[in-house]
């Protein structure tokens, strides 16, 4: 039975033809984007992934860049360490040498006294952008990631000390050796005390370099963690686009496809018309 007023053939092919452009457009939007799910419609479960993962990406991105500004004080403070350290050797060298007999105790003690202005000044210059962990004690708490271990979200750090280097430049100013007629018990006293002195300059130096290292190794491991991340992301919501590209072919001819079907239906009523003529 033929109808000129509901035409089958046409819906249908009307219907086939909204299906195929619905296909074409979602196809040529994930060319155009670049990913397969742009929205919670798209995959509501991977939509919520991704984004939390974009967003753990995103923190430890610029936990990172936090973390750099640390570790260049920390390592200008362990260069500042190393530098007391060395002079805090060439401390014990001249009090070694001021304990042998017939020694000029004033020279020397003016020796030492420049080496302690040089301790002082190099306190002074080891800071970075107003930072200054050579002149100070305690503890450094440093934020080094977040964790959503047991659905909970809470962040990890790393904890150093602080090191005060005014504390040796003190004990090592102290020191005096310019009194000739001194015992050979101040002497070796004072030999004693430098020595000690000298011991804390190196602890302090290595702890600083441990912490130097601990941050540098962080933010390796942040480094990797994030392109982990973001390749995670990627794999879920990226669209492959060798296999859009074949889409949207297929989709273009199933389109001309269907406008012929829907022109050829379109054709029924007129020919219907021609048997009344």
């Amino acid at each position: 039975m033929s109808s000129i007023l509901t035409n089958t053939s046409a819906m249908n092919a009307l219907a086939t033809l909204r299906s195929v452009n619905k296909g074409l457009e979602d196809t040529q939007n994930r060319i155009s984007t670049g990913k397969k799910i742009n929205s919670a419609k798209d995959n509501a479960a991977y939509f919520s992934i991704s984004e939390s993962m974009n967003s753990d990406s995103g923190m430890y991105k610029s936990i990172n860049e936090g973390l750099t500004l640390t570790k260049n004080s920390v390592s200008t403070a362990r260069l500042g360490a190393e530098s007391v350290k060395d002079l805090a050797q060439q401390f014990v060298e001249r009090v070694s040498f001021a304990q042998g007999d017939a020694v000029d105790h004033d020279a020397v003690q003016k020796e030492l006294d420049n080496i302690v202005t040089q301790i002082g000044t190099t306190i002074q210059q080891s800071t970075f952008n107003g930072d200054n962990m050579v002149n100070t004690t305690g503890a450094v708490s440093v934020v080094t990631g977040i964790s959503r271990a047991g659905g909970s979200f809470q962040t990890t750090a790393i904890t150093f000390n602080a090191v005060d280097l005014t504390a040796i430049q003190s004990a090592l100013g102290a020191i005096d050796i310019s009194d000739t007629t001194g015992s050979a018990g101040a002497l070796a006293n004072a030999m004693t005390t430098a020595e000690a002195q000298l011991a804390t300059a190196i602890d302090n130096a290595t702890s600083l370099g441990v912490a130097e290292k601990s941050l540098e190794s962080q933010q390796n491991f942040l480094n990797k963690l994030t392109d982990k991340l973001d390749t995670g992301v990627g794999n879920m919501v990226d669209a492959d686009m060798e296999q859009e590209a074949a889409r949207l072919q297929s989709y273009q001819v199933q389109q001309q496809l269907a406008t012929q079907s829907l022109s050829i239906a379109n054709q029924g009523p007129q020919n219907l018309l021609s048997l009344f003529r």
